[in-house]
């Protein structure tokens, strides 16, 4: 259950994106529209064209054919006709004969012989008779059409679309009017006849391209012989437009639900506005229904996800969740914009995030946050500044398992501040103040209110005659008190502090050209030097509502504290030195190679630490950083924190990453941390034989030529598959210290030129001896749409460098609606 939530930039009222799960484009769409334009050709011929009359001349490309070159009136560019013979009465009749050819524009009219009865009105175009524009061909024995009144028929048409790299037949397509028209025994494949893998037929389709809207009858999609899915009548749009209908079913299959059938259905209910209900039934659990509603207003804008299961067999009692997420800005003439927006999930107990893990969309399934805010920005021209306020709570899922159960955040109610940063005169400074009040539903954990003030001024200066040197003076402070609600140990309920903070940060930029493996390169060399002193103020007695120690790596080594939040500030008395080099293409500027290193010497103990335990090394831990693409197709990272004292390797981050071209991809990665954890982490994307080879090469070369011409990239022709190409995708996350794999994703995806067919085995540990399993079927049927689960969120998030097969063969997919 996952929705987009538009940016809030643009507040003008808009269409939400369509839902779309079918791309039913049968022949009579495109005929109707096609062979209308036609029927202007023929009209502009017989109004304006003299009939052997000296308008005739012998086309100089042609020799012995007839070329007259018309000026058409509606705007539409020139009509040329092309024929062996053309003869004919005036105002009677006009016959062309011997591979005729209409062109106008995009359209192309190809016939052995074109008859036009001017009294009635009538056309007929016999024999091999083609039409083509924009990509798509229509063929046929015949076509006849009253020109004026645009009706008449297309005798057994063949079609095949570009865009979609499809077709099929029908047995007769008749025209009623300009925008009406009814195709009987109409077929659609992206398959190769005689025998087609899939087909969809109809017995009769009705289009009205000013209704933008099709109805077909009896239409049953086939899966090699075997009906897959049938309905007496059902209807579609004609473009991109939305429609209310039922969309494919999914199918999901796991350990914990046993088999799950879904069925949504898309409500359209207004340009602004839309729905999606998905009633499911779980073999193990029973029935469920999940919706999802999205609203766009001018002012404001959001969603609102559910999920219900009201009688689950396995737990015995109703099962929900909510998800809800708005954003809105309010005018008003006297306190000018205000933004403001909620943001809401909420499950109905502790094991749900277990049993429909990704229902709801977090990076944290066991913390789920309610947060209302709104805000007030002021700008000054030379900054600006901030207000505002907010309300953040939190539904805690814990676990039966001790070792399992999580420390519930504090919950803040309210938050109220006002922030501001600015520069003048060669001055930079930011401020903010802020009250909280801390609650938390823990009776062990200390409550109360907070009220802080942060405050910096920086001078950046660069001196004269020296570029590339930056020299940041910096003095700030941190200032806080506290009313609780329960007592100190020294017996009191109210505290304050106040920490200054002085800093100077000095960064130098070098750079020179050089040469390797074959690369014109410029390398620069980026010495830093950070010094901090921020005196000892003892507070281990002040409660800790929001800080916790800072991840230490490239970026926190020059900071000025250790920790996050406020109510921790690290003393600190320190100068951190690194330097960074870096080879960059001389050409596409893009970085080939990076080396940096880092460390930070204590010039006196630090008191303030994460446990309580002081500081007395001298010197840190020493940060190593390494990342290159030099060599073709490879790419490395690492990053290493090193213990001097121990001579040991206290944390250790690596990757590396092989992909020889699209759809191959290979990468690998170890994560260790001592005395805690230690993964190994593989994921790939690679063919499993010749013809899967052949087509990531089609994919390269297509690649290679988008790059060289942007503009074009429109014009290419979708890229079709190799029938029989087998490829394997996934990811195996592997904890050494565990001996056990932790998650892991592996599936197949098989192309057999004109459907795809993928089933990926999902395994998401949740808990130490727990997991939820699952597997996910789909079928997707070039051209047309996909059925069944939908495994490629999975796998574009999980898997690195995925590549969909298919990338340039989109699946538009208006909505299925049965009356």
């Amino acid at each position: 259950m996952s929705a987009t939530i538009l940016p809030t930039a643009d507040r003008a009222a808009t269409v939400l994106p369509p839902r779309r799960a079918w791309a039913l484009r049968p022949v009579a769409a495109a005929v109707l529209m096609t062979t209308a334009g036609s029927g202007v050709l023929i009209e502009a011929a017989r109004a304006q064209t003299p009939v052997a009359g000296p308008g005739l001349q012998v086309s100089p490309e042609t020799g012995a054919r007839f070329g007259p070159l018309i000026k058409a009136d509606d705007g539409g560019g020139p009509l040329v006709i092309e024929a062996d013979r053309l003869s004919g009465r005036p105002d009677l009749e006009t016959l062309a004969e011997g591979a005729v050819e209409f062109r106008r524009g995009p359209l192309v009219l190809k016939a052995d012989r074109v008859e036009y009865q001017q009294q009635s009105d009538l056309a007929r175009a016999t024999g091999n008779v083609e039409i083509s524009r924009n990509g798509n061909v229509y063929r046929g024995p015949e076509v006849q059409l009253k020109v004026d009144r645009f009706e008449g028929y297309f005798q057994s048409p063949s079609y095949h679309f570009g865009r979609t790299n499809a077709g099929g037949q029908a047995d007769r397509f008749d025209f009623l009017d300009e925008n009406r028209g009814i195709a009987y025994g109409a077929t659609y494949t992206s398959c190769p006849a005689p025998d087609p893998a899939w087909l969809l037929s109809t017995d009769r389709v009705l289009l009205d391209t000013a209704a933008e809207e099709g109805t077909a009858e009896g239409a049953v999609l086939r899966f090699y012989g075997v009906p897959i899915l049938a309905a007496p009548t059902l209807s579609f749009p004609l473009t991109e437009k939305r429609k209310s209908g039922w969309l494919p079913p999914s199918i999901k299959l796991d350990n914990k639900s046993g088999f799950e059938l879904g069925v949504p259905y898309y409500w359209d209910i207004a340009p602004n506005r839309d729905a999606t209900l998905t009633p499911s039934v779980m073999t193990r659990r029973g029935a469920a229904l999940d919706t999802e509603f999205r609203y766009l207003e001018p002012g404001y804008l959001g969603r609102v996800q559910a999920y219900a299961l009201p009688d689950d067999q396995v737990a015995n009692r109703s099962r929900w969740a909510l998800n809800l997420g708005h954003e809105a800005r309010w005018e008003g003439a006297t306190v000018g914009e205000i933004d403001y927006g909620l943001a809401l999930q909420r499950t109905s107990d502790d094991n749900f995030w277990k049993d429909f893990a990704g229902t709801l969309p977090s990076l944290t399934p066991r913390l789920l946050p309610t947060d209302a805010y709104a805000r007030r920005r002021f700008d000054h021209g030379w900054g600006d500044t901030v207000a505002y306020t907010r309300v953040q709570t939190w539904q805690v899922l814990q676990d039966i398992d001790p070792a399992s159960r999580i420390v519930s955040p504090y919950q803040r109610e309210p938050q109220i501040g006002l922030r501001q940063r600015g520069a003048s005169g060669g001055l930079e400074w930011q401020w903010e103040t802020e009250a909280n009040r801390f609650s938390n539903d823990d009776p062990s954990l200390q409550t109360g209110s907070r009220l802080h003030a942060l405050g910096s001024l920086a001078r950046p200066w660069s001196p004269t005659g020296a570029p590339g040197w930056t020299l940041t003076p910096r003095v700030s402070f941190n200032a806080a008190s506290y009313d609780l609600d329960q007592s100190l140990a020294d017996g009191r309920r109210r505290a304050s502090r106040v920490i200054p903070t002085v800093s100077l940060d000095s960064a130098w930029i070098f750079e020179r050209d050089s040469t390797a493996f074959g690369r014109e390169l410029t390398q620069t060399l980026e010495p830093r030097l950070f010094y901090v002193n921020t005196p000892y103020r003892d507070q281990t007695g002040l409660p800790n509502f929001d800080s916790a120690a800072n991840d230490f790596n490239f970026t926190s080594i020059y900071s000025d504290n250790v920790f996050s939040g406020v109510d921790r500030v690290s003393d600190a008395n320190q100068v951190t030195a690194g330097v960074t080099t870096r080879f960059l293409d001389r050409t596409t500027g893009a970085e080939a190679l990076r080396l940096g290193i880092a460390q930070r010497m204590l010039l006196r103990t630090q008191r303030i630490t994460a446990d309580g335990t002081p500081i007395t090394q001298r010197w840190s831990d020493l940060l190593l950083l390494g990342s290159t693409n030099l060599v073709r197709n490879w790419y490395f990272d690492s990053t290493v924190q090193y213990n001097s004292d121990t001579s040991r390797v206290a944390r250790s981050i690596s990757s590396v990453r092989y992909s020889p071209g699209p759809l191959r991809t290979l990468s690998t990665s170890y994560r260790y941390t001592r005395n805690a954890s230690e993964q190994v982490e593989l994921g790939w994307q690679w063919p499993l034989n010749a013809p899967a080879r052949e087509h990531a090469a089609a994919v390269l070369a297509r690649d290679a030529q988008m790059l060289e011409d942007f503009e074009g990239r429109s014009r290419l022709a979708p890229l079709s598959g190799c029938p029989g190409a087998w490829y394997t995708v996934g990811r195996v996350n592997y904890s050494r210290r565990d001996s056990r794999i932790t998650d892991s994703i592996v599936g197949f995806e098989y192309d057999s030129g004109c459907w795809i067919g993928r089933i990926v085995a999902e395994r998401l540990s949740t808990g130490r001896s727990q997991a939820t399993t699952r597997l996910l079927f789909q079928l997707e049927l070039i051209g047309l749409s996909r059925l069944g689960s939908n495994p490629l969120k999975v796998l574009r998030e999980n898997v690195p460098g995925y590549r969909l097969l298919r990338d340039d063969s989109p699946v538009v997919a208006p909505a299925l609606s049965t009356p």
